[in-house]
């Protein structure tokens, strides 16, 4: 799904026990093998403005006998490992990672347990954290995918502050159709239909569309306008390969930057992205003790290093970010200003860290975002900024999630209790303490990833 907060409106996932929901036959032409769902009523806020039940695609109730299996290629979940999406909201940057968690979870619907994928989607601006879902998707026999809910977290000053949104299947309304099989020009269908909580209808506008992917056109795209519970309407692009690409409206861009295995290559990381992550770490911990000059020989390095990467075809996206925090990093160290160079070096390495996704697994990735957010923690903490801090622990708290199967179970304990050391010193306002928690996390998980 794209941007949540004001636009679609997650740890605990209580799944089972779930009844299922009931509700008036619809209107349609009803098929001999397949029940229809009912059709319900218009959920937006005035009732009106939604197309006619007869011209949606999501009212034959569907069968899941392999539901985990989601390779639709415009919703490709199961085969979507991990995608980076950027743009910017309020005249902020806006950072959107999706990753596909371990595992299977069950919801129980109409009287059947169906199996779900779950995928974990975080949301930043202005490099704090914003919002975090969990996502439910199934796919159904005749190769449509369906949404079965989402748990969503909104975060306000580090803290959850509200988790409106949040539905399940069965329990605040029915599943909801997120792709059609094969959609035409016309197909109308409800991507979460649960009125008076969350809802959004979509029209199928255009199939076939080229699109301007990360490193190239992608050919086979979908335009789909939806149509949201306050009667607005915004364009959604998706892509083979993809799912959704690209979603804007009053001002702000959510667009996909880069998605693994569709932008993956073979082979190690190019030598010189692994140098300017280690440059940036010099870096920041040359600011730190206030060292300039290594501070500037070191940048001197990532220059030529930078230079020889942009000369290859790199995500377009991502180069724009990287070289913005790359011009920020310049003017920090030549103005010999500690904190915005500790924070530029840290912008730096995350670019960096997303371009090294098209060559390593997504858990290698999102083990070196877990080391950059210890970083981030620890300069905030300098700031004595609480709030930048507590939202810093809550990252990682959901990277962790993301990792966890590959620590081993001694390993995935002892970061759990680290973490937990560390949230005690943030809820405790002692910075200092929890920095120095953040320094030693961040040594100990390099140790256990390796």
């Amino acid at each position: 799904m794209s941007r949540r907060t004001a636009l679609l409106v997650s740890l605990l996932i209580a799944l089972a026990g779930l009844s299922a929901c009931g509700g008036d036959s619809g209107s349609g032409n009803a098929t001999a093998s397949r029940p229809r769902l009912p059709a319900t009523e218009c959920g937006t806020y005035n009732g009106q403005g939604c197309a006619p039940a007869s011209r949606r695609v999501d009212l034959q109730r569907p069968s899941f006998s392999n539901s985990t299996q989601i390779d639709n290629p415009l919703f490709p979940i199961s085969g979507l490992h991990s995608a980076l999406l950027l743009g910017h909201v309020d005249g902020k940057p806006f950072r959107t990672e999706t990753t596909l968690l371990p595992g299977i979870q069950t919801v129980r619907w109409r009287g059947e347990d169906v199996k779900v994928r779950v995928s974990q989607y975080v949301a930043y601006l202005d490099r704090r954290l914003e919002e975090v879902a969990l996502d439910r998707y199934a796919q159904a026999d005749d190769g449509s995918v369906w949404y079965f809910g989402e748990d969503v977290f909104d975060y306000r000053n580090g803290t959850v502050a509200l988790t409106e949104g949040t539905w399940l299947a069965g329990r605040e309304g029915p599943a909801a159709m997120i792709m059609p099989a094969k959609p035409k020009v016309g197909d109308v269908f409800r991507t979460e239909n649960a009125p008076g909580i969350v809802f959004e209808e979509v029209t199928v506008k255009e199939v076939g569309r080229t699109l301007d992917g990360p490193v190239g056109p992608i050919e086979g795209g979908m335009v789909g306008e939806e149509l949201h519970s306050d009667g607005t309407h915004e364009d959604k692009l998706f892509a083979p390969g993809y799912g959704e690409f690209r979603t804007a409206g009053g001002g702000d861009l959510e667009a996909l930057a880069m998605a693994v295995p569709a932008n993956a290559l073979s082979g190690p990381p190019p030598a010189e992205l692994q140098s300017m992550l280690r440059a940036a770490e010099g870096i920041l911990e040359s600011a730190r003790l206030h060292d300039w000059e290594e501070a500037s020989a070191t940048l001197r390095r990532m220059n030529g290093s930078w230079k020889t990467v942009r000369a290859t075809k790199q995500p377009r996206m991502v180069v724009a970010r990287l070289d913005v925090a790359m011009a920020a990093l310049r003017r920090a160290v030549v103005d010999r200003q500690a904190g915005p160079t500790t924070q530029a070096a840290i912008d730096v390495g995350q670019s960096v860290t997303d371009l090294e996704l098209r060559h390593v697994p997504p858990s290698a990735v999102d083990a070196e975002r877990f080391h950059l957010w210890t970083q981030q923690l620890r300069v905030d903490a300098a700031a004595k900024d609480l709030g930048a801090v507590t939202g810093d622990v809550a990252a990682l708290e959901w990277i962790r999630d993301r990792i966890a199967h590959t620590l081993g179970d001694a390993g995935g304990r002892e970061i759990d209790a680290r973490l937990r050391e560390l949230r005690a010193a943030t809820d405790a306002r002692n910075l200092p303490a929890a920095a120095d928690h953040a320094a030693r996390l961040a040594a100990r998980l390099r140790t256990l990833a390796r």
